[in-house]
């Protein structure tokens, strides 16, 4: 049987008027907003969670080697990088070089986390114009960045501390996670979790806003040029890598500032690491700046770099994968 033109003809005009009755509807218009928003956030908390566990472990043993020299007098050269590590390796066995990533997971995988999300969200709130388009300003983009590390850090930061402590400390006191966060409890208070936090602030704030600025403008400029094409691997772990270079050079002084203030009980500065401007005051009289506020820098160029590139591209990569198997 075929039907008649009539009944042909009126099938279109059914559909459209049900498409047009949905996106008349503004409680259902919304209903479909939220869902996707809520879509959106889980899929940038989960390919967050997985860019800062890779990168992360990816580079803790130098993490760790930087860490301790921040918070010792021993001076920083690539000879004494090598000879702690192998001292580690010695004294400690392989696994020493991950001592603490423990703590350091369980702050970074949350943090990473709610980092990416919260940068995807800023953007959305910072977009320009009703249609929906994404951050495409220099000083927008920034700025999401910069709020996005900030808001990740005030969530995250006592994990932070107790990593710090893991590191440095003696292994009796600070062996894993929940034993260093008993000691520290018991010995020094809760408020002690947040020493350090605002050098922390004022360098992460700077820091993701340029690595998210530099990063997104990269992607921007390589899409610009090439007619839309998205970059390659390669070239996000390259943007990723220079992004992370720019952002914890401009940030690095803050970031041993932190260090000496959270470590403080255990490498026995008490009288000089009240506060943040004590603790820089007299790192910079005692060391100076290149020995001092700028010490194993040189580790964080190898390091920060690979773990900016190695994040900024497995987010990516597992978004846009996740993404096509949620939609399918």
């Amino acid at each position: 049987l075929v039907p008649h033109n009539d009944q042909m003809e009126r099938v279109p005009v059914k559909a459209e008027t049900s498409v047009r009755g949905t996106a008349n509807n503004p409680s259902m218009k919304t209903a479909i907003d939220r869902r996707l928003s809520v879509r959106q956030a889980t899929l940038s908390l989960l390919c967050g969670a997985a860019a800062g566990g890779v990168a992360k472990t990816t580079i803790a043993p130098l993490d760790r080697t930087k860490i301790l020299f921040q918070t010792s007098k021993l001076e920083f050269s690539a000879k004494n990088a090598v000879g702690l590590l192998g001292k580690m390796y010695r004294e400690d066995g392989l696994r020493s070089w991950w001592r603490g990533n423990s703590a350091m997971m369980a702050r970074v995988l949350p943090y990473a986390a709610v980092q990416f999300m919260a940068h995807e969200q800023f953007k959305q709130l910072f977009q320009n114009d009703r249609s929906g388009r994404p951050v495409s300003t220099p000083a927008l983009r920034f700025l999401a960045g910069s709020l996005a590390g900030v808001t990740a850090t005030a969530i995250t930061y006592p994990l932070d501390f107790l990593r710090a402590r893991m590191a440095v400390g003696p292994r009796h006191h600070y062996k894993d996670l929940l034993r260093t966060l008993w000691h520290v409890k018991n010995y020094e208070g809760w408020m002690k979790l947040y020493r350090g936090f605002i050098p922390t602030v004022l360098g992460v704030a700077p820091y993701a806003g340029i690595s998210f600025f530099t990063y997104e403008s990269l992607k921007k400029l390589t899409a610009d040029e090439n007619n839309g094409r998205e970059p390659n691997t390669i070239e996000r772990l390259a943007f990723g890598a220079f992004a992370g270079l720019c952002g914890q050079s401009a940030s690095y002084p803050l970031d041993v500032v932190r260090r000496r203030m959270q470590t403080d009980t255990v490498i026995g500065g008490d009288v000089h690491y009240k506060t943040m401007r004590s603790t820089a005051f007299h790192i910079f009289s005692t060391e100076g700046i290149r020995k001092g506020l700028y010490k194993a820098l040189m580790m964080n160029w190898v390091k920060g770099p690979i773990a900016v590139g190695i994040s900024f591209t497995v987010y990516d990569m597992t978004k846009k994968m996740l993404g096509r198997l949620w939609t399918d």
